[in-house]
Order: C-alpha cells, then sequence, then structure tokens
C-alpha cells in the first residue's frame, strides 16, 4: 500500500518535497492556503496574512547556477540574477516538467496537525484541513513535510524603541513595502541593515528627500558581482570552502575583510561592525555604497528614542519632520498547527536533527524543510532535505539514536552561538557546501572526487575546483541523473549567454582553474608552515601575506 505525505505548503520547499516523494514512490497531497505555487517569491499588491510577502523590485542575491534544482537547470537565456518574476517561471517551469500542480488543494489551510493515538506503532498522522469554502476536513497521513518558510511573522519589536507610540509619521515593517512613488520628496528612516533593509534604503532613497539607514551594528557589505565579473557565489568552491575550514577562523575573516575595504573603506562610510565577517549572515548590496557616496543615504546609529515626528539616534543627533520609519528586523517563525510538544519554538530556535527531524519523536514521520539560512542558496537545500526526508520515510536510511541526535542539534547551537553575533536572525544559520555535503552523504550522493578523477578527471576538475553547484548530487547514488555531468561541464556557458546580447569580435572571456590550484597549493603550504612554526604575523597582517601571493598570480 502506498504511504500516503501531507505537504504543508507550495512554495520551493514545498514543489521539491512534492517530487522527492514521486521519486521514492509515495504519493504527496500538498495543502496551499493561497491560490497559487511560489510561497515567498510570488508578489502581490496586498500582503496577506501569515504569508510572506515581497516588493515589487526585489531581485535574488544568489546565482540561477547555485539556486536551481538540481536535476532541471534554469533556462540559458535567463538572466544570472533573476527578478522575481523571473523565479516564478522557472518554479511554474519546474512544476509543469514533473506534473506537480495536480498534487496541490489550493485555498487549503491547515488548521491542525497531531499525531494518531496508535502513533507509537503507526507514525501516522490526523491533519485537519479548511478549504475556500470554509469546509473542514480531517485526512489521515502515514508522514507529514512542513515547508512555510521562515519569512511568514514580521519581528516588530516596538518595546526597544521609546515614543513609537508617539510618532505622528507612518511606520510598517519591510514585508509592507512595495514600491517607492508614494514616498517621493519625504523624508525616511529604515532601521536594520540586512538584505532588505539595505535594498529598500537603495531604492527609496532615489525619490525620497532624504533616506536615513539605521543600524545597531553595522554589516560588511558584499557585491553580486564577483572577480572578473562572475557572480560571486559562483567563485565559492570546495577549495575555497577548504581553505575556510583549515585555516584559523580569524585569519580568513581578515583575508575577506581586507578583500571588501579594498572595494570601499567600510570605516569611512560608517558602516564597519565590530564582528566578523563570517560572524553575521552577509549583507549583498550592489549600490548601497554609492547611494552612501552620493549622500542619498546617511548611515546613522540605532534610534534611542521617537518624539512627535522627530527621531533621536543614540550618537544624540536629532532628524525632524519624519515621515515614514520601515522596520526591517527580519521575522520570527513558529507552527502554529502543532501541538508544543512535537515541536517547540522559543526565542526563534527549535531542536532539529540536522534542522530536519525533531529528534525525540517515536517514529521519524515529521520533516521540516526549508527551516536554514543559507550562506548560500536555499533551493537546493531544500530539494536535499526532501530527498533525504522521503527516503527516512520509505526506511531506506535510518536515523540515528535520540541522544544521539540531540548531541547533533546541541552541538551546532554551540557552534553558532559561539561564531555569530547575538541575534534572531542567527539560530538556523548553515554553511552551503558543508551543509549539502553533510545531507548527500546521509543520502548517499555526495560526490566522490577521487573515484571521479580516475574516471572522470574532466568531470572532476570541474567539481573540486568548479562552483559547488546543485548538479552535483545528481552524479550518483539515490535520485542519479544522467544529465548531471553535462549540465556541470555547460554551466559557464549559461552564466555566459543572457550577456551575450551584441555581436563581438572580442575573444570569449574563460573561467580558469590556475586561482583555485594556487590557493589550494598555498593553503596547504600555510597550514605546513604553521604548524612547524606557529607564525602569528601572517595571522596579524594577512594583508602582507597576500601581496606575496599576488607576485606569483601576476607572474
Amino acid at each position: 500500500m502506498t504511504r500516503r505525505v501531507a505537504v504543508v505548503g507550495g512554495g520551493s520547499s514545498g514543489l521539491v518535497c512534492i517530487k522527492s516523494c514521486l521519486d521514492e514512490g509515495l504519493e504527496p497531497v500538498c495543502f496551499e492556503s493561497s491560490d497559487d505555487i511560489g510561497g515567498l517569491w510570488r508578489f502581490k499588491e496586498n500582503p496577506e496574512p501569515d504569508r510572506a510577502s515581497i516588493y515589487h523590485s526585489v531581485i535574488i542575491n544568489t546565482s540561477k547556477e547555485m539556486m536551481c534544482f538540481s536535476d532541471f537547470p534554469i533556462p540559458a537565456h535567463f538572466p544570472n540574477y533573476m527578478h522575481n518574476s523571473l523565479i516564478m517561471d522557472y518554479y511554474r517551469m519546474y512544476a509543469d516538467h514533473f506534473q506537480l500542480i495536480k498534487h496541490i488543494r489550493f485555498k487549503t489551510k491547515v488548521l491542525q496537525v497531531k499525531q494518531r493515538p496508535d502513533f507509537s506503532h503507526s507514525g501516522q498522522w490526523d491533519v485537519e484541513t479548511e478549504n475556500r469554502d470554509g469546509k473542514k476536513e480531517k485526512h489521515i497521513f502515514d508522514a507529514v513535510m512542513i515547508c512555510i518558510g521562515h519569512h511568514c511573522h514580521p519581528n516588530m519589536p516596538l518595546h526597544d524603541f521609546p515614543g513609537i507610540d508617539t510618532f505622528t509619521g507612518t511606520y510598517f515593517h519591510s514585508r509592507d513595502y512595495k514600491t517607492p512613488e508614494e514616498w517621493r520628496d519625504k523624508k525616511v528612516v529604515v532601521i536594520g541593515i540586512g538584505n532588505s533593509g539595505g535594498d529598500i534604503a537603495v531604492e527609496l532613497s532615489r525619490v525620497t528627500k532624504q533616506l536615513y539607514l539605521s543600524t545597531r551594528r553595522g554589516a560588511w557589505i558584499l557585491n553580486r558581482v564577483g572577480d572578473c565579473g562572475f557572480p560571486i557565489d559562483m567563485l565559492f568552491n570546495r577549495v575555497v570552502h577548504f581553505l575556510r575550514t583549515f585555516l584559523p577562523f580569524s585569519f580568513v575573516c581578515r583575508l575577506g575583510e581586507s578583500r571588501l575595504n579594498q572595494r570601499f573603506n567600510h570605516s569611512l562610510y560608517n558602516l564597519k561592525p565590530k564582528h566578523r565577517l563570517f560572524s553575521q549572515h552577509p549583507t549583498v548590496n550592489d549600490e548601497l555604497p554609492n547611494r552612501i557616496l552620493s549622500g542619498t543615504v546617511q548611515v546613522k546609529p540605532n534610534i534611542r528614542r521617537f518624539q512627535g515626528s522627530s527621531v533621536e539616534f543614540e550618537d544624540g543627533s536629532v532628524v525632524e519632520d519624519i515621515d515614514l520609519v520601515v522596520f526591517a528586523t527580519g521575522y520570527r517563525f513558529s507552527f502554529p498547527f502543532l501541538a508544543s510538544h512535537v515541536l517547540s519554538v522559543s526565542g526563534n530556535k527549535a531542536s532539529l536533527y540536522k534542522y530536519v527531524f525533531p529528534p525525540e519523536m517515536d517514529r521519524p514521520t515529521l520533516a521540516i524543510i526549508g527551516l536554514v539560512q543559507p550562506l548560500g542558496a536555499i533551493m537546493p537545500i531544500s530539494e536535499m532535505q526532501a530527498r533525504w526526508a522521503t527516503r527516512v520515510f520509505k526506511g531506506c536510511n535510518k536515523l540515528p539514536s535520540v541522544a544521539a541526535m540531540l548531541k547533533d542539534a546541541q552541538c551546532k547551537q554551540e557552534a553558532m552561538a559561539k561564531r555569530y553575533v547575538t541575534s534572531q536572525r542567527h539560530t538556523i544559520q548553515v554553511d552551503y557546501v558543508p551543509y549539502m555535503d553533510e545531507i548527500a552523504e546521509l543520502v548517499g550522493n555526495q560526490p566522490s572526487i577521487l573515484r571521479l578523477l580516475l574516471t572522470d578527471p574532466r568531470l572532476a576538475m570541474s567539481v573540486m575546483l568548479g562552483p559547488c553547484t546543485p548538479y552535483q548530487y545528481r552524479l550518483r547514488g539515490p535520485g542519479k541523473w544522467a544529465g548531471a555531468r553535462q549540465a556541470i561541464l555547460t554551466q559557464w556557458e549559461r552564466v555566459a549567454q543572457p550577456m551575450m546580447t551584441r555581436p563581438s569580435d572580442q575573444p570569449k572571456t574563460k573561467c580558469s582553474f590556475m586561482l583555485p590550484l594556487v590557493l589550494l597549493a598555498t593553503a596547504v603550504g600555510l597550514a605546513t608552515y604553521y604548524s612547524r612554526n606557529n607564525f602569528p604575523v601572517f595571522l596579524q597582517e594577512p594583508s602582507a601575506l597576500l601581496d606575496r601571493i599576488k607576485v606569483y598570480l601576476t607572474a
């Protein structure tokens, strides 16, 4: 008898859950409360309660080759960084290609998910839903996959802003921002310098009289455009990951900070934080330095108090006649349809094995998909989680003991607390490459570079020295895809194609493996030298080391 799986949510995570169920011979039924797929990436003029919402101009911060589903490359002519409407086009292509829509019940809200009385034996769930006509139904499922994301409930810490009740202007959370025109020639404060705060500040500054960007800690600002004009996330590969894990954390941070300060001096622009580069989720923004340089954005410290239409900042400066305050202060996540004893959330923290399975359940038939904040693209991570979870449901993969799962979850929380500044934002952080490899190892589809070196050296070099694109996790094991090799070998062509919009006689730019090879050799040499000589001078002054490396790179 086919096992039935309830999928809660029809966004990107929900789509890959439906497909993973079908791939494993399970029967998925997806409940989506709205009338369409897409979740976070579906723009709507009017935000809906308890649903993610974006503004009209949103462009994703991860490039198309790094964010695509592993067996369905994004069309080559699509731009590398896509507008939200193109992301929706891609999701529709994916859903149509794999015939996923027929498994989705739209305008159906999940009211309750609870264990059946015989759960310890059957692992089954009672799921209560309400359709568009208000009719409630109860269903029995063998497993449940929850895919509602973590951008549904806006965090509005009004208690941290004395006098906000006296403010005579308008204020709202960034999820309610849509377009800038309404605020032309107005004075606006944006609170928060995450990705949404930075984007909204830049967009509003083009029309406002003055834009003030308030930040407690500052931020390191990354650019979408990396070396030689390639998408920056295409330059982070397994060699770079090796460097980051092999060399001391402070040394790696200093190298990265030195590179970012070469683009613009973060201290000069009043943005330099006290924390290190890899101690906070990065802010990606190509235009913010230009807006600061032109004076249309002024960077300010945290707000001390509101009084009428004025705002006083912690440095004592006061700005009068403020018309709008945008709280880009993040989100809280929760699962209101789940009992607290099934999954408890406190302070934006939930104890989950590998961020997927509640560790103390009698049967592993509940999976949380996409509840991570990756340094990289989330779509392939959700897909990998779904591939793993469905195999656990089938019994193909086993989970370890409760004690081992609790220890793993605790270790991850402790590592996160040690690395990141304290924030509700930093409770579900993962690094893309190590986390993907960690889950892939459990599934059995982690790429074997040694085997590839012996059987397919060209592909091995692309996997090891090229970007860690999702196709790598379709080369072997469960879910192997025959097109994975070709997708990897042609990935740079798809990067270049959308920019080839006029005839040119100039030779095409080619990616080179020389830099990764030099970096790898340098890392090994440094590690060996460090272990023998403990050279603190280089660790304190990495710029001197970089200068020495550049001599060889330009030779």
